[in-house]
């Protein structure tokens, strides 16, 4: 089998280049928001409640349901949806 590949070297404007940091650092917060919200959930997990600090532990309800990659994705795609309109 015959693969051609082509490679490209792009040359943004001033504006595109701020557009481009723009997206970045949206992706960037949207990212470590996700990741946080996971990590909360896991520590309020670790230690028995009966035996946690309140004033460093973050207590989640044990209700709450674990964040996972899809549960996060659907809440996304509502957020963009609910900020379009």
């Amino acid at each position: 089998m015959f693969n051609l590949t082509y490679e490209f070297k792009l040359k943004p404007t001033q504006q595109q280049i701020a557009m481009f940091e723009e997206w970045l650092e949206t992706h960037r917060r949207v990212y470590n928001y996700a990741l946080a919200e996971r990590k909360d959930w896991y520590k309020s997990r670790s230690c028995q409640v009966n035996a946690c600090s309140l004033k460093s532990e973050y207590i989640i309800p044990a209700d709450a349901p674990r964040p996972t990659f899809a549960n996060q994705c659907k809440y996304l795609t509502s957020a963009r949806k609910e900020s379009k309109s």
